[in-house]
């Protein structure tokens, strides 16, 4: 019985980010060995798009208040990398990770399947 997602984040300077994901996002997580940590995500859901190019993957973070989350990243120092733009599906913005990757983040507008 499958009993969850692991998602693998590649990074060019994965010391900082898991660094970023404990301490600013703080998100509770096990050392796997080594320092290697693995974090435990908040609830998740999996959505299937469609696509004319090649197959790719992307992760989202998602929250209630966007407004309200970005002001606790701001104060903790988090640099907000894209405004915040209104889509069909909700309110996306991404924050800047310490690699200098993008997180993206968004409020949904649509129905969630992540509490069911």
């Amino acid at each position: 019985m499958i009993n969850g997602a692991h998602v693998i984040l590649y990074s060019q300077d994965a010391e900082a980010d898991r660094a970023f994901i404990r301490d600013v996002l703080a998100f509770p997580g096990v050392d796997a060995g080594g320092g290697w940590l693995i974090f435990k995500l908040p609830p998740a859901e999996i959505a299937v798009h469609p696509t004319e190019g090649a197959p790719q993957h992307e992760f989202f973070l998602m929250c209630d208040d966007l407004d309200a989350q970005l002001g606790e990243l701001r104060a903790r120092g988090v640099e907000i990398s894209r405004p915040v733009s209104e889509q069909r599906w909700g309110r996306l913005t991404a924050v800047r990770l310490p690699s200098g990757a993008e997180l993206p983040l968004y409020e949904p507008r649509h129905p969630v399947a992540h509490s069911l």
